[in-house]
Parts: structure tokens; sequence; C-alpha cells
């Protein structure tokens, strides 16, 4: 059965979005009870409802910050080593704690946290912010589905991790899925972290001089991760002729103060002549042979059913019924890939609402909702024992939360990014206990936890949880419990 009035509107938040905020009035579970479909469909529509506007470093002026920083770095090590070794500076030299002032150009007494450090948790303000502000945030959950889909880790990189996310996925999360798969596979994020950076071709200028090969992390991954999946009829001998295609894609080194961290296309690593590619014939054309393969990879009927299924279980169940997948893909196929037509798709179809909420909440989205429901708002603290403003929480709490609970922020351990079933995350639901207690200590004290409740469930609260919320000893446990109960663990 379809649900009708504020159960359709508080699955609709909760399936769809990140949950009720308490700011968002005009998107609460009364607001859009007459028509909860379109008031999602209305966040597709708005312009820029993906976007998050800061003035965060790109991903190459972040690579190139951090090369600098640690240079300078390693530079004050050698400064402070010589100065034990020989405190007194010799006739012409300068005395080693003038030296490591110039190196760092800040006063020796400054604490802010290390660059790297300081990078990671801007961008994850900013992604924090988007989320935990949007109306419904169905735009935002776009986002990080195609994020994980095409995830790099911090672990290779923190300085590109969170700039890829807003330059490659943001821009083009309601557009085409062929833009956006060129705009992830030639970033210098995905370069690095799938090692396709020193790939060369064993034909190539530089593979015949420097005795060095192919790398086909990027080209395998692409196809069975990225775009065909798993099963789909591609061969060994399609991932090396891909693999071949692909040499040369590569980036600026870091440490190049002008244009380091940029994308380039070195001639000298791409191996030369045409490849053959799912049984098409590519011929040499440089950098838009590579092109033209993924052009086609967007194309192909295995990608659309691929990323049909993974929406669908993204949103809707672990294991989505086949009429949903179908209709996704097909829509998928025939809009030439429209990511918003498709989501458009999603929304609009009955399968999608009927499902029973069974759907647990990845550790990522349950902290979001945490945070929309409480009005506590993420901050990142550039000076080290720096005081927190009112209602807001340090935003390395919440990278540590995430952590702890087993998804660490833009940390997947392996290409495939972070699995979205039940089975991955219902052993740490126990941990989420101690998490909600820390919520609560940073609860606003006008917030009542029965109106949360009710603001945030609805008609989805069972009597029990009702009961047991209202029967709390204090503010802050029955605060724990309301987002502890099963009903806002699900979507």
């Amino acid at each position: 059965m379809i649900p009708r009035g504020k159960e359709a509107a508080a699955l609709a938040l909760h399936r769809f979005g990140f949950g009720p905020s308490i700011t968002a009035l005009n998107f609460s579970i009364a607001a859009v009870a007459s028509d909860p479909r379109g008031a999602i469909l209305t966040e597709l529509d708005r312009p820029r409802a993906g976007m998050v506007s800061t003035n965060l470093l790109s991903s190459a002026q972040a690579v190139r910050a951090v090369s600098d920083y640690r240079a300078e770095e390693q530079a004050k090590k050698k400064v402070a080593t010589r100065a034990q070794k020989d405190p007194q500076p010799k006739a012409g030299n300068s005395d080693p704690a003038t030296v490591m002032t110039a190196i760092s150009a800040k006063p020796p007494e400054n604490k802010e946290l290390p660059l790297p450090r300081r990078i990671i948790q801007d961008e994850a303000v900013a992604r924090y912010d988007a989320a935990s502000e949007a109306d419904i945030g169905f735009v935002q959950r776009l986002v990080w589905f195609w994020s994980n889909h095409f995830c790099v880790s911090a672990d290779k990189d923190s300085a590109t991790v969170g700039a890829y996310e807003r330059e490659a996925i943001r821009p083009h999360v309601l557009g085409r899925f062929g833009d956006m798969l060129q705009a992830v596979e030639s970033h210098p994020a995905m370069l690095f972290y799938l090692d396709n950076v020193q790939s060369m071709g064993a034909d190539s200028i530089a593979g015949i001089n420097r005795d060095k090969g192919l790398n086909e992390n990027l080209a395998r991954e692409i196809l069975e991760l990225h775009t065909l999946g798993v099963r789909s009829g591609y061969s060994q001998a399609d991932v090396t002729s891909f693999a071949n295609v692909l040499t040369g894609w590569t980036w600026i080194e870091p440490g190049e103060p002008e244009h380091g961290g940029e994308f380039l296309f070195n001639k000298r690593l791409h191996q030369p002549g045409s490849q053959t590619v799912l049984g098409k014939l590519y011929p040499e054309a440089g950098v838009e042979q590579g092109r033209a393969v993924l052009a086609n990879l967007a194309r192909h009927p295995a990608t659309a059913q691929h990323v049909a299924h993974k929406l669908a279980c993204y949103f809707v169940a672990d294991d989505p019924p086949p009429s949903l997948v179908a209709k996704l893909a097909k829509t998928f196929r025939e809009t030439d890939g429209d990511l918003k037509t498709v989501a458009k798709t999603l929304v609009s179809t009955d399968e999608a609402w009927t499902q029973e909420r069974g759907k647990l909440k990845p550790p990522s989205e349950w902290i979001v909702g945490v945070l929309r429901l409480s009005g506590i708002r993420p901050e990142a603290r550039q000076m080290a024992g720096a005081k927190l403003a009112p209602r807001s929480i340090d935003v390395g709490r919440l990278l540590n939360f995430q952590a702890v609970l087993g998804e660490a922020l833009w940390r997947p351990t392996a290409p495939n990014g972070y699995s979205d079933t039940q089975a991955a995350w219902i052993d740490g639901v126990p941990r989420r206990l101690d998490v909600a207690n820390q919520f609560s200590g940073r609860l606003p004290p006008e917030i009542d936890p029965l109106d949360l409740l009710d603001r945030g469930l609805g008609p989805l609260a069972a009597s029990h949880t009702l009961q047991t919320v209202a029967r709390a000893g204090s503010r802050a446990q029955a605060f724990a419990l309301l987002v502890m109960a099963p009903e806002n663990l699900r979507r």
C-alpha cells in the first residue's frame, strides 16, 4: 500500500533525505504532507540545490599548499637537528631559531593545526553544512551516493578528497552521467588514487627509456565498479587495452609552484597506436582516445543496469524490487544518462514508496540526521584549544564519530567504496549509543525531546518509542533514546 499524508511525508524525509530539520520548517512532516513527492521533485528543480558555496581551495591549490607545507616541515626538522649538533652558529650563518621562523613565516608560538588536517576539516564542515542545511537533502544524498560510487581515499591523498567531490561530482549530479564520468576519471585525485599517474605504455617514449610499464588499476575499476559492473562481459584483454588507452593521463607534480596538481596528458607516457575495447576499435588520438572509450562506456546498457541497481539499493532496499531497477535503467538508457530525470523516475515510481522501511542508515547519514534534528552545527577549530561557539560541535569529533562507527569520511578501504547493506553496519549500531550521548551534551537548553520526537518521526513513531522517550530520566537521556529509536535508525 502506498503511504499517504503525514506517513508519506515522514517516509519521504527519511528515505530520500536526511530526516526532518528543526530549522527547515517549510519542509517539516506537516508542511510536505499534502504532496511529499512534489516536495522532493521541487528540490531537484531548484538551481544549484546541490552546490556548496565556499572559499575552499581547489584540488590543485590544496596539493601545492600541502607540498609546500611538508617541504617547510622537513626543513624545520633539519634546522632543528643541526642546532642540536652545533648550537653555536658559525660566522656567516644565521641563528637556527631565526631560520626556523623565516621558514614557517609564522611566530614559533603559533599552535595552528597541521595544514593537511585543517584542509580536510574545512572540507568536512562544508559537506556537513550542505547536508544539515538542505531543505530535504535529496540532492545532497545523490552527491553522497555518487561520491561513494566514484570514491577516492584521504589515506592516499588527504589534500584533494574534498575538492574532488566539489569539482568532479557536485557540478554533474543533476547532469549527464557521461559528463560526470569524464570529470571523475580525468581528475588528478582519481588518477593518483588508482595509480595512473605513473602508468606508461611499453612502447611509449617514457616506457622505453625508463623500463617501466602499465598499471591497470584505473581501467579495471572503471569497467568493474564505475560503469559496466562485474560479470558484464568484459575480458582481461579489454582491461589491458583500456589501460593502454589511459596511459598519459597523469598530473603535474605537486612541487611545481604554478600548476602542480593539475591534470596533464603526457604524450611521452602514452602507448601509441589503436586499441580495441569491448570489440570496438579506437584509433590513436591522444587524450581523445580515452575520452571516446569513456563516452561509449557511459552509454552501454550494462552501465544503465549497474547504476540503476545501485541507486535502488541505496535509496529503497538492500534487495530492491526488479521492476524499480528496470524503470530506472530504462530512463537512464532513453535519456542518455540524464541523472536528474533518473532521480525523478526514482521518486515518481510507486515501488520506491511501498517498500518496507528496512534500510539501515549508515553512520554518516545517521549523524547528519542527528545534526538536523538537534540544530547542532559543526565547527572547524583552526587553533588547538580554541573555544567552540554555542550550539556547535568540533568537526574533528564528528570525523572521529564516523571513524569509530566504521565509516571514516573519505577513507573507504577499497575502490568499491563503503557498503550500503545492513550487514555492513548492523554490528556497529550499539556503538552509536555512545555517540548519541555525546551529542546530548551539546543539546541546546530550549530543546524538548518529546517535541523533537513528533517533528522527527511523527506517525512513524511506535507507541513504545514514545513511552521510552517520555520516561527517560533526563532530557539528555531522552534525546539519546530518540535518535537511537529503530524508527530513526532506518529509512
